[in-house]
C-alpha cells in the first residue's frame, strides 16, 4: 500500500510517495517559482519567421513563446490555408505535412490566439508553444481540438481497450478527443464521465475567460503542485493522503470530494510536533538517492552515473555470493537489480538514453528471464513509457524512458564550481605544477622587484615545501629574486599571489 505525505512550508511544499515505507517518488514546488507549462495564454503574434517555419508570440512573460509549425493543430491549419472556418470530415481532411505547410498562411502578424505552453523557457529561450491542447484528468487527457481517442500502451488486454475507447466515445462533444492514462484500465463507465464532465466544464470555462480576457494574458494554469500529484497518483492502492498544513487539507478535501469523493476517508492532518518528513524517514531517503551507489539486500549494488548524452548503470554482486552455482546467483542478482532499477529511474526522475550493465550470464534462458522480469516491473511500478532491447551478448540492456521535467539530480544540485561537474578534482600534484609554471609566466612577462611573496592554497604549499622547494629556488637562480612562500586558505589550488615585498 502506499502513502502521500505532504509537507507544507512558506517557501516550499513537498510530496512525498511511499510504498511500504520507501521513498518511490518526491516532488517539489516552490513559492517563488514562476511555472507556467501547461499554461494557458492569449497570445499575441509578434513575429512570423517563415525561413524556420516558427512564429513568436508574446505572452505577457520576458521573453516570447515561439510556435513551431508543427504544434499548430492539423484542423486550424487547414481551415486557415482554405481561406474559411469550415468543419471538415475526419475521412476528407488533407494531409498536411509541416514540410508542406507555410506557416505565414496560417498565423498572421498582430492577431491574438490561444496558445498552451509545453515546455519552460530555458536560458535565453523563450516558452515552447502549442495549439494542440492538452487537459489532463484522473482516468483521460482531454485533447479538446484534436478529435481523436488514445489508449496507454501499459492496457494491454484488447477487450478492455476497445471498452474504454467506447466509454470515452460515448460522452465525448462532438470535435473533442482523449488519450485515456493507464489509470483508466478496469474503472467503470460512471468514473470515467464524472473525470470527463469535469475535464469539458474546465476547457468551456476557460474559453469564456479567452474571450474577456487581454491580450498577453495568462487565463489558465495547472491547479497547485498537491492537487496535481493527487490527481497523477490517487488510485485504490493510496491507503491515505498527509498533510501537515490545515489550509492544504481543506484545498485537498474540496477537489477529492468534486473528482474522487470515494476517497475522502484517506485524507489526513498530520498534527504532530516532530516534522512530517522526518517522521517517515523521508530526507535521509532523499540524500541516499542521490548517491551514485545503491546497495541491493542481498548485498550486491547498483552504481548509476549520468551523462549529457544517457545514463549508465552498472551491477555488481558485492558481497553477495549465494547459495547455489555461479549462474543461479547472477540471476538472482540481476533480477534483484532490475527491479532496483526501476525504482531509482522513477525516483531520480531518469528519462532519455538508458544503458544497463548487467552481470553477464552465459545461459540464454536466463537473459529472457531478465529482461521479461525487467519490463514486467517497468510496466507495473513506472507510469511513464519506456521501450527496452533485449540482453546483449556482453550483458547490457539498453532502454529509453520518457522525459518529464529535471532529474531529481538537477532539481537539488548545483554542478560543483572546483571539477565542473566531471566528479573528480586535479591532484595537489598537478595543481602545484600548474602554479609553478604561471608563476615562471609570470616572472618572464613581468619585471618584478627583487624581493617578492608567493602566496599559495595551503595545500600547495605544503606539498611545494615538502617536495618541489627545489623548484622555488631554481625560479629565484632564474631571474635573480628572492621568493618568500605564504600559506593562504583564502586562495583556491589553482590560484597565487606575487607581491613585491
Amino acid at each position: 500500500m502506499k502513502k502521500i505525505l505532504i509537507n507544507k512550508n512558506p517557501w516550499e511544499t513537498r510530496i512525498a510517495i511511499l510504498r511500504e515505507g520507501k521513498l518511490e517518488s518526491i516532488f517539489f514546488g516552490q513559492s517563488t517559482d514562476k511555472v507556467i507549462e501547461r499554461s494557458f495564454f492569449k497570445g499575441n503574434v509578434s513575429k512570423i519567421l517563415p525561413g524556420i517555419q516558427t512564429a513568436f508570440v508574446d505572452i505577457g512573460q520576458e521573453r516570447a513563446g515561439f510556435l513551431h509549425v508543427s504544434e499548430i493543430d492539423r484542423d486550424l491549419a487547414a481551415n486557415r490555408i482554405m481561406g474559411e472556418q469550415v468543419e471538415i470530415e475526419e475521412e476528407t481532411k488533407p494531409r498536411l505535412s509541416p514540410e508542406k505547410i507555410d506557416i505565414s498562411k496560417i498565423l498572421n502578424e498582430g492577431e491574438d490566439m490561444l496558445v498552451q505552453v509545453s515546455k519552460e523557457p530555458v536560458d535565453e529561450k523563450g516558452a515552447k508553444l502549442t495549439t494542440c491542447f492538452t487537459f489532463p484528468g484522473r482516468f483521460v487527457v482531454l485533447t479538446p481540438n484534436i478529435p481523436r481517442i488514445g489508449v496507454s500502451k501499459k492496457i494491454e488486454d484488447r477487450q478492455e481497450r476497445v471498452r474504454l475507447k467506447e466509454v470515452v466515445t460515448k460522452h465525448l462533444p462532438s470535435g473533442m478527443g482523449a488519450v485515456i492514462r493507464t489509470s483508466a484500465e478496469g474503472k467503470s463507465e460512471g468514473e470515467i464521465y464524472k473525470d470527463l464532465a469535469f475535464l469539458i466544464s474546465g476547457w468551456n470555462k476557460m474559453l469564456s475567460q479567452y474571450t474577456k480576457a487581454e491580450s498577453k494574458s495568462k487565463i489558465h494554469e495547472d491547479m497547485d503542485i498537491s492537487l496535481q500529484v493527487i490527481r497523477d497518483h490517487l488510485d485504490d492502492e493510496v491507503e491515505s493522503i498527509i498533510t501537515d498544513d490545515e489550509v492544504n487539507h481543506d484545498m485537498i478535501y474540496r477537489y477529492i470530494s468534486k473528482v474522487a469523493p470515494e476517497h475522502k476517508f484517506k485524507i489526513k492532518t498530520y498534527s504532530q510536533k516532530n516534522d512530517l518528513f522526518d517522521q517517515y524517514h523521508v530526507d535521509k531517503q532523499i540524500e541516499s538517492s542521490l548517491e551514485p551507489k545503491v546497495h541491493l539486500q542481498s548485498g550486491g549494488s547498483i552504481v548509476i552515473d549520468t551523462t549529457e548524452a544517457l545514463t549508465v548503470i552498472d551491477v555488481n554482486t558485492g558481497k553477495f555470493t549465494g547459495k547455489g552455482n555461479l549462474e543461479e546467483t547472477i540471476l538472482k542478482t540481476n533480477l534483484e537489480a532490475a527491479k532496483e532499477t526501476v525504482l531509482q529511474l522513477k525516483l531520480r526522475n531518469i528519462g532519455g538514453l538508458i544503458v544497463i550493465d548487467f552481470i553477464d550470464m552465459s545461459n540464454q534462458k536466463n537473459r529472457h528471464k531478465l529482461v521479461a522480469y525487467f519490463e514486467k516491473m517497468l510496466k507495473e511500478l513506472d507510469k511513464f513509457q519506456s521501450v527496452v532491447l533485449q540482453v546483449s551478448e556482453f550483458g547490457i540492456v539498453q532502454m529509453t524512458r520518457k522525459r518529464s521535467g529535471k532529474t531529481l539530480m538537477r532539481q537539488l544540485m548545483n554542478v560543483c564550481h572546483c571539477c565542473s561537474g566531471l566528479g573528480w578534482l586535479m591532484s595537489v600534484r598537478a595543481e602545484s605544477y600548474e602554479v609553478l609554471r604561471n608563476v615562471k609566466r609570470t616572472l618572464q612577462e613581468q619585471l618584478i622587484g627583487k624581493k617578492m611573496s608567493l602566496a599559495v592554497n595551503n595545500e600547495v604549499f605544503d606539498f611545494i615545501v615538502s617536495v618541489e622547494f627545489n623548484s622555488i629556488l631554481a625560479l629565484e637562480k632564474e631571474f635573480g629574486s628572492q621568493l618568500t612562500l605564504v600559506s593562504d586558505v583564502a586562495l583556491q589550488k589553482n590560484e597565487f599571489k606575487l607581491e613585491e615585498k
